[in-house]
């Protein structure tokens, strides 16, 4: 099975790439869906969310009333981290049992609007990101979804620059406004990364099989998304060649590498099964000991 985190400021075209994937076979876990389940009617999300911020933010038929509660959070930092601090833990724990309940083989698709904001994106094997510049989205979500102007930027406010949200992309996916007259490129582009990058990755992952050395060389934002990648599944980690493919790194235990990406390549030494890029990792002391061992055998 595959992690792929799907993101992108709100208005980018997140849920046309979902309904892209899913239609090539990706099985779709949609955070702002479950968070709507968490807070629907009788739960206990929503009992917290009530006692937070008051009766105020429900409906006549005792449902949230999510324009209400967007009007209290959107502009105040400190009651969005209330809301936050309710919401995120229950979504994460309904994202594990959809999780479990896939395939052995599926690639599992999260499309989280929060992945960079929440600093969740180096737990993922890859991270996609779907990419308008602000200007767009809040064109988009005048003219597609009536937002009030102001209340558009506001959200957009709230969220993660574009530069912080490209930094974490290891795969960008631009949706700028298109031409008129012109064919949507997206299709194309998330056809073509479910075919090259997707499926691949996968398939190396249930191997155990490292992926291949790719064109070109390793930018510094390859390396630092590497390295905190690295961090987040081991604790620590350093980067000891950064200048070609394969990138080289040491860590101190094993930790959870499998769960962002890597198989085993030998004693003491994983490998990035993303055909995109390449990454030896050793686990320090593990190398040098198996050696010595097979040296006396």
């Amino acid at each position: 099975m595959l992690r792929v985190g799907l993101t992108g400021g709100i208005g980018a075209g997140k849920s046309t790439v979902s309904r892209l994937l899913t239609g090539l076979g990706a099985v779709l876990v949609d955070a702002d869906v479950l968070a709507r389940e968490v807070v629907a009617p009788g739960t206990p999300g929503l009992a917290a969310v009530v006692a937070e911020f008051g009766s105020g933010v429900l409906a006549a038929d005792g449902a949230l009333d999510r324009p209400a509660l967007g009007r209290v959070v959107f502009a105040d930092p400190r009651r969005r981290a209330a809301l936050n601090a309710i919401v995120h833990p229950l979504v994460a724990a309904r994202r594990r049992e959809l999780r479990a309940a896939a395939a052995e083989d599926a690639v599992v698709v999260e499309d989280v609007p929060l992945l960079v904001e929440t600093g969740a994106a180096p737990g993922y094997p890859l991270v996609v990101v779907v990419d308008a510049d602000a200007a767009e989205r809040e064109r988009r979500l005048v003219a597609e979804r009536g937002m009030d102007p102001a209340d558009a930027r506001a959200r957009i406010a709230a969220q993660a620059g574009d530069g912080e949200r490209r930094a974490a992309a290891d795969v960008l996916l631009p949706n700028p406004r298109r031409e008129p007259g012109r064919p949507d490129p997206l299709p194309a582009l998330v056809e073509r990364l479910w075919r090259e990058r997707l499926l691949p990755f996968e398939a190396g992952l249930r191997a155990g099989r490292p992926g291949p050395v790719p064109d070109g060389e390793p930018t510094a934002a390859d390396a630092r998304r590497v390295l905190a990648r690295l961090e987040a599944a081991a604790g620590r980690a350093r980067l000891e060649q950064a200048a070609s493919w394969p990138l080289r790194a040491r860590v101190p235990a094993e930790g959870g590498l499998a769960s962002v990406g890597y198989v085993g390549a030998g004693p003491g030494r994983f490998a990035s099964a993303d055909p995109g890029c390449a990454v030896v990792v050793d686990v320090e002391g593990e190398v040098a000991g198996a050696a010595r061992v097979g040296g006396r055998a």
